[in-house]
């Protein structure tokens, strides 16, 4: 997910160890294990993002695709950066390093938001459509949320609400909580966001500040989480709808098809519209495959695929209210598929990323993030690189399209 919704379920996860500790004998002690524990907290939850600086080591795209979310985004990983994180605190930080020697609740509150800031950054980053390989390198396979937008709205003001609510100074306190009102109405206005969704995170933004001022901050952050939880409950089985609603489309046409895989890409604060994307077996061809695209309505009598935020999905789907509208598909054989990852070196690279693939005019894209043309992030020209020298080193992550390559 992004860092400002990491950042802010750190700082969550900082403030509610404090209020739930011990309180320490002196308040100049509180206020540095306040500030320790935001700080390890924020700090855990964007750790394994410093991958980034290893997406260098492979011509683009595939040092992003390869090394981001990479090795810093698995369990066996995980021990070293909170060790690594720890011995940082303790030689940089001497108020620290002073109350860490005498209390044992802020060793423990340390502990506690290092570890679980570090896993909740893993969480996080599985429950969208770009998924992580936690157990790697015991086993590589790529995992998929499918249930979270990677830019989601509902966590900013869920939880940064009381955090915003509680700085100290009044100028900056209205500041922040007047942006995070302020972002998502932008938001709505170009076209990310429905109405429906601007007024129901003005209701969280709202419940959040009231409980703020009648019940304190800790009441206020505990309901933020569980609005977040319920957020994610009601996109899980949301996302358990659209998988089944997909099927039942495509067998609709032929009975025995075979689906391969499904993938969904949520609408930020909206339930309702997914992006569907879908590989299943050709007809009466053992070879064939074919990846189609398109948008989704749980509700179309509420929100017609037609009213699912085009800056989302990018695709013209038409103006009658239907729950599912096709925008593109592609026909593939596996036998190609396979001679190219067998022949070039950069598209075995590439396989180990692409879940939904599209070769098409010399180019490589993962449909995931929008129709082949669309030269999203994740687009290969393997055509005009042809004779380049193959990436080095290319992590040994699973493909996830393992089952067209007959890899299993």
């Amino acid at each position: 997910m992004d860092n400002l919704t990491h950042t802010l379920a750190g700082l969550a996860l900082g403030e509610l160890t404090h209020r739930l500790l011990p309180a320490e004998p002196d308040p100049q002690r509180a206020s540095t294990r306040r500030r320790l524990l935001l700080t390890s907290a924020a700090v855990a939850s964007n750790f394994p993002d410093l991958d980034l600086i290893f997406t260098k080591l492979a011509p683009e795209p595939l040092g992003y695709l390869l090394h981001h979310r990479g090795h810093t985004h698995t369990l066996l990983y995980a021990l070293p950066q909170a060790l690594l994180m720890l011995a940082a605190i303790w030689l940089l930080w001497p108020a620290a390093r002073t109350l860490l020697r005498t209390s044992s609740a802020a060793r423990l509150g340390l502990c506690v938001t290092t570890v679980l800031g570090l896993l909740l950054h893993l969480g996080m980053d599985a429950m969208n459509v770009y998924g992580v390989h936690p157990f790697a390198p015991f086993d590589p396979r790529w995992f998929y949320g499918d249930m979270i937008f990677i830019v989601e709205p509902v966590f900013w003001l869920a939880l940064g609400t009381p955090l915003a609510a509680h700085v100290a100074r009044p100028w900056l306190r209205r500041t922040f909580l007047a942006l995070l009102l302020a972002v998502p109405l932008l938001f709505t206005l170009g076209g990310f966001l429905q109405w429906g969704s601007l007024a129901g995170l003005g209701a969280i933004w709202l419940l959040a500040l009231a409980l703020t001022r009648r019940q304190g901050e800790r009441t206020a952050l505990v309901a933020g989480v569980a609005v977040v939880l319920g957020f994610v409950l009601v996109q899980a089985y949301g996302a358990s709808l659209a998988r089944a609603q997909v099927a039942a489309d495509l067998r609709r046409a032929d009975p025995d098809l075979r689906i391969v895989d499904t993938a969904l890409s949520a609408f930020p604060a909206n339930p309702l519209c997914w992006t569907v994307v879908s590989v299943s077996g050709e007809e009466g061809d053992g070879d064939g495959y074919r990846v189609r695209r398109g948008v989704l309505s749980l509700a179309p009598g509420i929100a017609p695929v037609a009213a699912c935020p085009f800056m989302i999905h990018g695709e013209y789907v038409g103006k009658e209210p239907k729950d599912l509208a096709w925008t593109w598909e592609e026909r593939g054989a596996k036998a190609r598929l396979q001679a190219l990852r067998a022949s070039d070196c950069r598209v075995d690279a590439w396989l180990r990323f692409a879940r939904m693939p599209s070769l098409a005019n010399g180019f490589a894209t993962d449909v995931r993030y929008g129709p082949h043309g669309s030269h999203n992030f994740s687009t290969l020209p393997y055509a005009g690189q042809a004779g380049t020298p193959c990436p080095s080193p290319v992590p040994q992550w699973g493909y996830p399209r393992a089952d067209l390559l007959d890899l299993h």
